[in-house]
């Protein structure tokens, strides 16, 4: 019977990590835009489907919308393997890894081009704020207003994006030092920083070469000297 109880368990924590992993693929952005404007969000300026882009290309309220959403299927990755597996850490963990991981290679938007097969998305700062969410109620408290003050003052919404991930990891290892969560939960904020990092590499990129977009008061600055130029 323990064997058997294994089994299923196994059984279940694979079933709830390929389940995460297609809600993460919803593309909300996508859809959003396309009922708002009939426009195909993918052919407009980055390119990717979170939130950010959503709003450059929708306006305020759709990038709102897309970002809720696209932070609601992070945690409802989490919420199922928790009521599949019963609180297997570990599961639910790897729930929210794939959540992120489908929300920015999702298996609804695949495309070849030159040849090549590849899978659109976002960058998953979204989703991995809901998939924290998920993990330990809390945690938004923390990471949203430390997300949004590195935004402000560094003037960068990628960098914001990337911070994320170690803010978690710090957020994490004091809950788990406090007995609030398990230790399992502070490898994901290593591990989504890594997801974070690979997919805004081209992010980087601008960022060495000085042409990254500017947000919040140094693009207000930016501007202001332009004009007095």
């Amino acid at each position: 019977m323990g064997g058997e109880g294994t089994e299923v368990q196994g059984v279940l924590a694979v079933v709830a990590v390929v389940a995460a992993y297609v809600m993460g693929s919803v593309p909300f952005g996508v859809l959003i835009v396309r009922i708002s404007t009939g426009l195909d969000l993918r052919h407009l300026h980055s390119g990717r489907t979170g939130g950010t882009n959503a709003m450059r290309a929708a306006g305020l309220w759709a990038g709102a919308a897309t970002a809720l959403a696209d932070a609601l299927k992070g945690a409802a990755a989490v919420w199922l393997a928790r009521g599949l597996t019963g609180g297997m850490a570990w599961v639910e963990v790897l729930a929210g890894l794939a959540a992120v991981l489908g929300h920015n290679y999702s298996i609804f938007l695949v495309e070849r081009r030159d040849g090549v097969i590849r899978l659109r998305g976002g960058a998953g700062g979204a989703p991995t704020v809901g998939a924290a969410f998920g993990l330990w109620a809390p945690s938004p408290l923390i990471v949203i207003p430390l997300s949004l003050l590195v935004l402000m003052g560094i003037g960068y919404a990628s960098v914001a994006t990337m911070s994320t991930g170690l803010i978690i990891t710090a957020a994490f290892t004091w809950a788990a030092r406090a007995g609030y969560i398990p230790g399992e939960y502070i490898a994901f904020g290593l591990l989504v920083e890594i997801l974070l990092l690979v997919a805004l590499r081209p992010n980087i990129r601008r960022l060495v070469a000085g042409t990254e977009r500017v947000v919040g008061w140094r693009a207000r600055r930016d501007r202001g000297s332009s004009e007095h130029d």
